[in-house]
């Protein structure tokens, strides 16, 4: 197949990342409600896995809403929260964290753990998760999921870990937020999206 240029796409076993099922505070959806009109308003976060030829890695990404800019990320063995923490940080070495900054997840004790909530609570940030059960709520995590599984994950073959960080990283940093064009930013890519907006964006949408 690969002489003659052929790719195959194979169906892959489902993996539960999401354990909702815990004692932790949960908190209310905002996201729904919120007017994204900038940068920095809503960040938005989610974990998948990856195959590799022996075992199943894991990675926790951080969007941000407004230009699907993948901003943290991290891939790793594990799902406890230091996976999470370790997109988080990143995240926030990165951007600039603004007045009224909403990050919104799933319930998952990844991101309800005191260790992820106390980072976020020190830094300034309002905490929104999304409700039980209800993928819909963090769709832009989700579409970008489904992008990244067809676009590199199921196109590749990794023979381990340190070959899937860094085959994966390249796309994300280079080919996702540098080249990939999106439709709801006018077919431009994220990058070009953000070098386009005004330095200091309105929050709103958010009491």
């Amino acid at each position: 197949m690969r002489e003659d240029n052929l790719l195959c796409l194979r169906k892959r076993k489902f993996v539960v990342t999401t354990e909702s099922g815990h004692g932790l505070a949960v908190y209310p959806n905002l996201a729904g409600s919120m007017e994204v009109s900038g940068v920095d308003q809503l960040w938005v976060a989610d974990i998948t896995y990856i195959r590799l030829e022996e075992e199943f890695v894991f990675l926790a990404v951080i969007l941000d809403a407004y230009s699907r800019r993948v901003i943290g990320w991290e891939l790793d063995r594990t799902l406890e929260d230091r996976l999470t923490l370790a997109a988080l940080r990143l995240a926030l070495a990165q951007r600039a964290v603004r007045a009224g900054l909403v990050h919104h997840s799933d319930r998952g004790i990844q991101y309800a753990s005191g260790d992820y909530i106390q980072q976020l609570k020190e830094h300034g940030i309002t905490i929104s998760m999304s409700r039980k059960a209800n993928p819909w709520d963090n769709a832009a995590c989700e579409s970008f999921m489904k992008t990244l599984k067809w676009e590199e994950v199921y196109r590749s073959e990794y023979r381990d870990l340190p070959d899937a960080r860094l085959r994966i990283g390249e796309f994300l940093e280079q080919v996702y937020n540098e080249q990939r064009l999106h439709s709801a930013l006018g077919y431009v890519s994220p990058v070009e999206f953000e070098r386009a907006q005004p330095a200091e964006p309105k929050i709103a949408g958010v009491a």
